[in-house]
C-alpha cells in the first residue's frame, strides 16, 4: 500500500482530535498553473492549464444539528453554520468559499443534512495556484461522495463552484482556475474554451519515453487578493472593449471574436488603456492556440518563446505583473537552458512558471534564489512541476488507472480540432509584428 500523502495524514489526526473517531469521506482537488492564456477566461477564450501535485484535502462524515468544518492551515479554527437557503457570508473569510460551495449543492442536498469536516492544504495561498478553487473543488467533491451525488458532471461542478467564487468569493473570475481543478488528468495540460466549455486534452509530451524540459514554478512570496478590485477593474475595461467594438462589428460578442484589424479600426473611439487590455487579450488567444500546435510538434523552444511574449503582454499591455515577477522572470532568462518564463495566475504577485532544460534545473533554482533575496530581501520558492489528476477519492490519489483514464467520459475534446488548425504561424506574426508597433507609439 502506497503511503498515506502527508496533508491527508494531517487532516485526518486533526478530525480525530475535534470530532473523535475516523472519518468517513477522504477527497482532494488540486491546485492548477496556467502555462499560457493569462486573463482570458473571462473574454470567452482559450486557456492552456494543467493541474498541480499540490492538494486541498476535506475529509470529514455526516453529522447532525449544525455542520462544523475546521482548518488545518488555520489553526485548527472551527467554523459552524446550518445547512440552509439563508446560508450567508460571515468570517472567517476563507469559510465563505466552503459556504458558497454547499449553497450551489442545496437542491442536491438531504433534508436536515449536516456534516462534520477538516481542511488541509499545501496549495501555497495567495500565490496564484488557484488555492480558492482547490477549496471549492474539494468541497464539491465531498459533498457529492458523502451524498452519493451521482448526476453532476465535471464542467457542471466546476460551473458551481465558479458561481460560489462569484457571489461568497467576491472575485468575478473566469472558469479555468475551478474546470482544470476537477477535470485534470495526469501528464495533460488541457485546451479550455471558455465560450463552449469544452476541453482538449493536450499531451505535455509527444512521446512518454522522452524527458521533456521541466515546469518550474516560483513563489514570489508576494501575496495578492484578486478580490482587493484591480481584477474587477480589468473586468470592466475588457467589457468596455466590447461595447466599443461591437458598435462597429455586432458580431463581436466578447474580446475573443475580435481580431487585430477589428481593435485598430476603433483605435480613435476608445480609451488607451481599455485599447491596451484588449490588443492583451487578442494576441494572448493567439499564443495560446500557437503553443498547443508547438506542444504537438514538440517544439519547446516555440513554446518558450510564447510564454516569454505573453508575459511582455501582461506587464506592459495588461499590468498585472510587479517588479518581483519581472525580476524573476527577466533573472531565469539569464540562464542558459532556460527556454521560456512568464507570471503566470491574476498577477500583482504569486508565481512565475519558466520551462526549463532538466540539466539547468538545479543552476536556474540556485540562481533565482541568490539573485531574488539579494534584490529583494525574499527568499522566493521553486517547485518542479509536472501535470497532475484532477479532484477525487484519496483512496485513488494514488492508482495510475486513475490518473490516465479519469473522466474521459465527459468529454474527449472532440469538438475542439479546429481550434488549433485555425491558429497559423501568419496569425502569430501579425501579432508580434503589431505590439513591437504600438511598443514604439
Amino acid at each position: 500500500m502506497a503511503p498515506k500523502h502527508p496533508v491527508l495524514i494531517d487532516a485526518i489526526e486533526t478530525y480525530k482530535r475535534i470530532f473523535g473517531g475516523d472519518p468517513s469521506v477522504k477527497v482532494f482537488a488540486p491546485g492548477r498553473v496556467n502555462l499560457i492564456g493569462e486573463h482570458t477566461d473571462y473574454n470567452d477564450g482559450y486557456v492552456l492549464p494543467f493541474a498541480l501535485p499540490f492538494k486541498t484535502i476535506v475529509v470529514g462524515s455526516l453529522s447532525s444539528g449544525e455542520s462544523k468544518i475546521a482548518s488545518v492551515n488555520m489553526q485548527s479554527e472551527v467554523v459552524s453554520f446550518k445547512v440552509d437557503r439563508d446560508l450567508v457570508k460571515g468570517q472567517p473569510e476563507w469559510a465563505n468559499y466552503v459556504k458558497g460551495t454547499i449553497y450551489q449543492y442545496i437542491d442536491d442536498l438531504p433534508k436536515d443534512f449536516a456534516f462534520n469536516a477538516v481542511v488541509a492544504s499545501n496549495v501555497p495561498i495567495g500565490s496564484g495556484l488557484s488555492s480558492s478553487a482547490s477549496l471549492e473543488v474539494a468541497i464539491a467533491t465531498f459533498l457529492e461522495k458523502l451524498c452519493n451525488i451521482t448526476h453532476v458532471s465535471g464542467v457542471t461542478k466546476a460551473l458551481r463552484c465558479q458561481q460560489a467564487e462569484h457571489v461568497f468569493g467576491g472575485t468575478p473570475c473566469g472558469i479555468m482556475d475551478q474546470y482544470i481543478s476537477a477535470m485534470g488528468k495526469k501528464d495533460n495540460l488541457l485546451l479550455i474554451d471558455c465560450r463552449s466549455k469544452d476541453y482538449r486534452l493536450v499531451p505535455y509530451s509527444r512521446d512518454s519515453r522522452l524527458r521533456p524540459p521541466v515546469l518550474l514554478v516560483t513563489n514570489s512570496a508576494v501575496h495578492h487578493s484578486l478580490a482587493d478590485g484591480e481584477y474587477a477593474v480589468r473586468v470592466q475595461q475588457c467589457q468596455e472593449a466590447v461595447r466599443v467594438l461591437s458598435e462597429k462589428f455586432p458580431h463581436i460578442t466578447a474580446l475573443r471574436d475580435a481580431s487585430i484589424e477589428n481593435l485598430e479600426a476603433v483605435r480613435e473611439c476608445m480609451d488607451e488603456l481599455v485599447f491596451a487590455r484588449a490588443l492583451h487579450c487578442i494576441t494572448e488567444d493567439a499564443r495560446t492556440l500557437a503553443t498547443v500546435a508547438a506542444l504537438e510538434k514538440g517544439d519547446f523552444k516555440k513554446v518558450g518563446e510564447y510564454m516569454t511574449c505573453s508575459h511582455e503582454s501582461l506587464r506592459e499591455y495588461y499590468e498585472v505583473s510587479c517588479k518581483e515577477l519581472d525580476f524573476l522572470v527577466d533573472t531565469a532568462l539569464e540562464v542558459p537552458g532556460v527556454l521560456g518564463s512568464r507570471m503566470t495566475g491574476g498577477g500583482f504577485g504569486g508565481c512565475t512558471i519558466t520551462l526549463v532544460e532538466r540539466d539547468s534545473v538545479r543552476t536556474l533554482e540556485m540562481h533565482l534564489k541568490a539573485k531574488y533575496n539579494e534584490e529583494f530581501g525574499l527568499n522566493c520558492v521553486c517547485y518542479e512541476c509536472l501535470p497532475s489528476t484532477g479532484a477525487g477519492d484519496c483512496d485513488s490519489m494514488y492508482s495510475s488507472r486513475y490518473s490516465s483514464d479519469k473522466k474521459e467520459e465527459e468529454s474527449d475534446g472532440a469538438s475542439l480540432p479546429w481550434i488549433v488548425a485555425s491558429c497559423t504561424v501568419g496569425v502569430i506574426a501579425a501579432a508580434a509584428l503589431y505590439i513591437m508597433t504600438f511598443r514604439r507609439q
